[in-house]
């Protein structure tokens, strides 16, 4: 039988408190592990309910110029996908934070499907996204991380048509990604009624929580989306800050998002 994972018990216990969820992304070996490990921790001390983990890989195509260059640099000093996972087990002993990996599916096939679905959760991830893989397809991979409460994220967009929607809605669990931005990661979010529309049209398939990520970079920005979905993505200007700014010149600005978020009326 499926069990709950962390990521559906912190959305419980946000519902229940009628709170948002704040989903901080940051990428795995940059600057190095050690410092991903104590960025981790420091996310969740300013606030972090979800910490999205992204595995680097040489043709990020969904990801923009800030998160491409953080795999770069992760990249050249030999992080992989399985030295990913043992920073991650690494983390347990120190915290229980829902763990979500970003990945794409060739450094996973190269890894072995089941394999990598094994490993993860034993070392304590609790969900994957692969931007590259639909819903529709690798249905024993699905299948297996089902088997292993291993929660599949799937991304829906402005483009999802009402089949898409439904079939993520299906087969998506922990909760289901709204890129709200056609484009890559980075990118401007242009907040309109657009995105009402489309979270909206999610839940009517679904009552699973949705999360809107791709272009939120400042509180207002973070508090208005909050007001719409149940979750809040930010991930490039998070990166760009763990290179361009002093840790606390970080905390505070995950400060600002965590309060922006917490504080913000439903819509």
């Amino acid at each position: 039988m499926y069990a709950k994972t962390r990521i559906s018990a912190a959305f419980d216990d946000l519902i229940n408190k009628k709170a948002k969820a704040f989903i901080p992304y940051i990428m795995a070996g940059d600057p190095d592990l050690d410092k991903t490990a104590e960025l981790v921790l420091t996310l969740e001390d300013c606030g972090a309910d979800i910490i999205e983990l992204g595995v680097p890989f040489s043709d990020p195509l969904a990801d923009g110029p800030t998160i491409q260059r953080a795999a770069e640099r992760a990249l050249a000093k030999g992080v992989t996908l399985k030295k990913v996972l043992t920073l991650v087990s690494g983390l347990r002993k120190k915290t229980n934070i829902p763990i979500v990996l970003m990945t794409y599916y060739n450094p996973v096939f190269k890894y072995g499907g089941g394999e990598f679905i094994k490993d993860a959760t034993e070392c304590g991830v609790d969900g994957i996204i692969v931007p590259d893989l639909l819903p529709d397809e690798e249905e024993t991979f699905i299948t297996n991380c089902k088997t292993y409460a291993l929660d599949t994220i799937f991304l829906l967009a402005p483009t999802s048509t009402t089949k898409r929607v439904q079939l993520a809605a299906i087969k998506s669990t922990g909760f289901i990604y709204y890129v709200s931005i056609t484009g890559i990661t980075g990118a401007n979010i242009i907040l309109e009624s657009s995105i009402a529309q489309m979270v909206n049209t999610i839940r009517e398939t679904s009552q699973k929580p949705v999360a809107v990520g791709f272009g939120i970079k400042t509180p207002a920005e973070a508090r208005q989306v909050a007001r719409i979905a149940d979750g809040v993505i930010v991930g490039s200007s998070i990166v760009k800050a763990i290179n361009d700014s002093s840790l606390d010149e970080l905390k505070t600005y995950i400060r600002a998002l965590t309060e922006a978020i917490k504080t913000a009326p439903d819509g």
